[in-house]
């Protein structure tokens, strides 16, 4: 019986991706901020939930900690919980602009915490979820928590080209096997940017959307098979819907320059250095 932890597995593509591995005999833990649906979650599945808000760096530091003194291993982690084009510029718990802290800086930082549990088991492996819109982002190392110019969905797109270079860096610094993984465009309440044009314009975008359950195939196959270095995604038409497969991120997710930058930067922010685990107070 493996241990698992999904992050953002209280509904849509995280549960689905929950509720497929806990069928197999796994013991898998809901990292999730609410406790009413993270506990509903739980025991519909047969999971466990355990509270955890990556927006908040305390939090991650005591999810980690926890989790470390309960069970000791990690056989697989999947970075799922993310948060969508929100509308207007919000900055989470430690000041950071919420995409990016979110999405990016928080799974960064209990990746890192949780170093030692997963190099415990025999053939640690951790998923990272991005998106197919990582192709359209940009590190903007000049102003990366949108200070100068805030542009929700180019905010939303930097910190999923920044999960593919987390993720890609990741298997280049340990003996882990990371994957990268996105589920195509399907139907789960990610993107409620608060704007009604906006809303009405996704919600005509998704009715040719998969289901969520569909969604979190591309996952389960890079949490099974999925080797150090590759993507996975559907194989329709632009990568929103289909069987999952192999698929390639763009040229600047394979931006090892930019990579190394950024992780320099993520360690810095977060306190969190793979290998020391020291925590910035």
């Amino acid at each position: 019986m493996s241990v698992i932890i999904v992050t953002g597995a209280s509904g849509g593509i995280g549960y689905h991706t929950a509720l497929d591995l806990a069928r197999q005999g796994n013991q898998v833990i809901i990292a999730a901020r609410g406790r009413e649906r993270g506990e509903a979650a739980a025991t519909r599945i047969g999971a466990v939930w355990q509270p955890l808000d990556l927006g908040d760096l305390t939090s991650v530091r005591r999810f980690a900690h926890d989790f470390l003194q309960r069970y000791g291993r990690l056989d697989l982690l999947i970075n799922n919980a993310g948060v969508m084009a929100v509308p207007r510029r919000e900055l989470t718990t430690d000041g950071f602009e919420r995409q990016f802290g979110v999405n990016h800086l928080g799974h960064f930082a209990l990746t890192g915490l949780l170093l030692p549990a997963l190099e415990a088991s025999d053939g640690g492996r951790v998923v990272t979820v991005t998106s197919g819109l990582h192709r359209r982002g940009r590190i903007d190392f000049d102003d990366l928590m949108g200070e100068r110019r805030y542009r929700q969905f180019g905010a939303y797109c930097q910190s999923k080209l920044a999960n593919v270079l987390f993720g890609l860096e990741l298997g280049r610094r340990t003996g882990l096997t990371s994957v990268l993984a996105h589920p195509g465009v399907a139907h789960t309440d990610l993107a409620r940017t608060g704007d009604r044009v906006r809303d009405v314009l996704i919600r005509l975008a998704r009715l040719s959307a998969q289901s969520a359950a569909d969604g979190a195939r591309p996952i389960l196959r890079a949490a099974v098979e999925g080797r150090t270095g590759e993507a996975y995604g559907p194989d329709g038409i632009g990568e929103r819907r289909g069987a999952p497969a192999r698929i390639e991120v763009s040229p600047a997710g394979r931006d090892q320059a930019v990579a190394e930058r950024l992780w320099a930067i993520s360690e810095e922010l977060t306190g969190v250095r793979y290998g020391t685990f020291t925590s910035a107070q």
